[in-house]
C-alpha cells in the first residue's frame, strides 16, 4: 500500500513537472485565459460547491470542531463570490515572469542582469481551508508554477470539487489540466510522501495549526516556506486614543476569530485609564469573551480567569484573548518578542516617538500603527490572492503573492568574452 502511494505521488510529480515546463513558455493572455475560464467554470457550478461544502461542514458538526475552524470551512454564496472576484484580481495583475532587472556592464564588456522566472513545482498541505485551494490554484499558474495540493479530511468533499471545477476551467482553455492536481488520499502518509518528493517539488508550503507546520518543517525532504500561526499583539500606549483603541481590539478580536491575522493578545499600559476598561468591558460582554488577564488586569475584568504564561502564546481561534498591564513600551516590546509568533503587531499610540520605536523593534512580518492585524492579507494588500503569510526571512515575508512565487536567474551577455 505505501510503495503503491509513493508511486501515485511520483507520478504526480512528473506530470506536475511536464505542465510546468508549458506553463514557463506560455504568454501572459494565454494565462489570463485559463484564468477567465476557470472563473467560467467557478460561476456555473456554485450549486455543486456548495452541495459538497455542505457534506463537509455536517460530518464537521457532529464531531464537533471548534468555532474558528468551522469558520474556516465554510462556503456560501457571498464566499464564492468573493472567490470568483479574487480570479478576477489575478487577471488585473501584471505578470510577475520575464522581468529583466539590476542589469550593469563588467569591466569586461560582459553585461549581466536578472530576470524573474517561476519556481517550478509547488506543493500545498493544508487543512479545513477549502478556499486555499482556489487562491493556490490561480496564483501558481498566473506565477508560471504548476501546484500540487494535499488538503485535511475535513474539507476533502469542499477540495476536491473546486479543483475538479478549476481542473475543468483549465481544459476548457486548451490547456494541460495536470499544471492543478490535488491528492485525494487524506492519511498521515500521504503528507509524508508529499514533503519527501524531492526532484518534483520545488517549494513546499504548509497552512494550518503550528502542529501541521512543525512537522512539515522538521520532516519535509523538500524546501518549505513556513507560513507561521498567528499570535498577534495589540499594544494600548499610554498616549492612546480611545476610540481607535476600542474599534481596533473589536475587529481585530471579533470580525473573523478562525484566521491567522486575528487579535489573540492585549497588551495595556499602566497608565492607560478606567474609559479603556470599561469599553472593553463592554465588548466582552458583547462578545461574550473569554479573557486570560495577568494579575494587575483581573482587577479590571470581571469574570477575567487568571493567565498562565502558556496563554500568552496561544493562538486561540476563539471569542478568547489574554491581556496583561505593562509598565513601559519596552516591556511591552519585550513581551511579544517572547510570545509572538512574528505574524502581525500593533500599537495603538498618538506618539510618534513610540510608534517609531515600535515599529524599529518589533520583529514581525507586518507591524501596525493605529490599525487592525486583520488587514494582514494578500488580497487588502492589494497583490490579489495569497497562498499564505511567510513568518520566515527566507526567501519571502508577509503575505506571499505572485512575486513571492517567482525566483531570477542571471542573464549574461557577451562578445565571445574568456575568462584569463
Amino acid at each position: 500500500m505505501e510503495q503503491s502511494l509513493r508511486d501515485k505521488l511520483q507520478e504526480m510529480g512528473k506530470l506536475a513537472k511536464k505542465a510546468s515546463r508549458t506553463l514557463a513558455n506560455i504568454s501572459s493572455e494565454e494565462k489570463n485565459l485559463i484564468l477567465a475560464k476557470i472563473k467560467e467554470s467557478l460561476k456555473d457550478n456554485k450549486t455543486y460547491i456548495l452541495e459538497e461544502n455542505k457534506k463537509d461542514m455536517e460530518k464537521a458538526k457532529k464531531e464537533l470542531m471548534a468555532q474558528g475552524l468551522l469558520d474556516r470551512l465554510l462556503l456560501n454564496e457571498a464566499r464564492i463570490d468573493s472567490m470568483i472576484l479574487s480570479v478576477d484580481k489575478i487577471i488585473s495583475l501584471d505578470d510577475p515572469v520575464g522581468r529583466m532587472f539590476d542589469f550593469r556592464t563588467l569591466e569586461n564588456g560582459l553585461i549581466i542582469g536578472k530576470k524573474t522566472v517561476p519556481i517550478g513545482v509547488l506543493a500545498m498541505i493544508y487543512e479545513a481551508r477549502p478556499n486555499v485551494s482556489l487562491d493556490g490554484s490561480i496564483l501558481a499558474i498566473k506565477s508560471s508554477n504548476s501546484i500540487i495540493l494535499r488538503c485535511g479530511k475535513e474539507a476533502i468533499n469542499s477540495c476536491t470539487a473546486l479543483v475538479k471545477v478549476i481542473r475543468s476551467g483549465i481544459e476548457k482553455a486548451g490547456f494541460d489540466k495536470n499544471m492543478v492536481q490535488i491528492i485525494n488520499d487524506t492519511t498521515r502518509q500521504s503528507s509524508i510522501e508529499l514533503m519527501k518528493l524531492k526532484g518534483y517539488v520545488d517549494l513546499l508550503i504548509p497552512r494550518g495549526s503550528k502542529g501541521l507546520i512543525n512537522s512539515v518543517v522538521e520532516n519535509a525532504k523538500v524546501p518549505v516556506l513556513e507560513t507561521g500561526v498567528g499570535n498577534c499583539h495589540l499594544y494600548v500606549d499610554k498616549d492612546y486614543d480611545l476610540d481607535k483603541a476600542l474599534r481596533i481590539f473589536e475587529n481585530g478580536k471579533t470580525q473573523r476569530i478562525g484566521v491567522c491575522n486575528a487579535l489573540e493578545s492585549l497588551l495595556v499600559h499602566k497608565d492607560v485609564k478606567d474609559d479603556f476598561y470599561d469599553g472593553l468591558n463592554k465588548l466582552i460582554g458583547k462578545y461574550k469573551l473569554k479573557v486570560h488577564a495577568c494579575e494587575r488586569s483581573i482587577k479590571k475584568i470581571p469574570g477575567a480567569i487568571k493567565a498562565r504564561d502558556e496563554d500568552y502564546g496561544k493562538e486561540y481561534l476563539a471569542y478568547e484573548f489574554s491581556i496583561k498591564i505593562v509598565d513601559s513600551l519596552e516591556e511591552a516590546i519585550d513581551h511579544i518578542y517572547q510570545y509572538s509568533s512574528h505574524h502581525s503587531d500593533a500599537i495603538i499610540t498618538e506618539n510618534i516617538e513610540s510608534a517609531q520605536k515600535f515599529i524599529n523593534q518589533v520583529d514581525s512580518a507586518c507591524v501596525y500603527v493605529n490599525a487592525s492585524t486583520r488587514f494582514t492579507d494578500g488580497q487588502e494588500f492589494g497583490y490579489g490572492a495569497e497562498i499564505g503569510i511567510s513568518t520566515q526571512k527566507l526567501h519571502a515575508r508577509g503575505p506571499v503573492g505572485l512575486n513571492e512565487l517567482t525566483t531570477y536567474k542571471y542573464i549574461v551577455l557577451g562578445q565571445g568574452q574568456v575568462r584569463k
